[in-house]
């Protein structure tokens, strides 16, 4: 499967609703880096993407079925999954969710300055890196 096939759920998620306090948050950019197989571990596979908030971009909630790494390469981030607490995080942090968490928080922690972070998937070979929740 091509890797834009992957990410197409990704595209398709709505980054944030409009309301009344104003527009939806600017979405991600959402660059593919590598995917590779991982035969001493069938039906897996690592997905790396290269992903960068403009000021004030935001992720909607979402789930990924996978061990997800999060490692920041500039600008700050805020992360979160149900039932843990938000994290802010500055380059050279890191943040891990698992295949059960539903991300809750991830947006840019400055609504100035644009923020670049590099995400780790290891998932199931072929399923989308991104699913709605649940």
């Amino acid at each position: 499967m091509h890797l834009r096939h992957l990410l197409l759920p990704l595209v398709l998620l709505p980054i944030g609703a409009t309301s009344a306090a104003g527009p939806a948050a600017p979405e991600p950019i959402v660059t593919p880096v590598m995917t590779k197989a991982l035969p001493e571990y069938p039906g897996k596979e690592v997905l790396i993407l290269k992903v960068q908030y403009p000021p004030g971009g935001a992720d909607p909630v979402h789930r990924h079925d996978a061990h997800g790494f999060v490692y920041v390469v500039d600008g700050s981030i805020v992360m979160g999954v149900e039932g843990g607490k938000e994290v802010t995080l500055k380059p050279g942090e890191a943040f891990h969710e698992g295949p059960q968490d539903l991300h809750t928080v991830g947006r840019n922690a400055s609504s100035t300055e644009p923020a670049t972070f590099v995400v780790f998937l290891l998932k199931d070979a072929g399923k989308p890196p991104v699913l709605p929740p649940k």
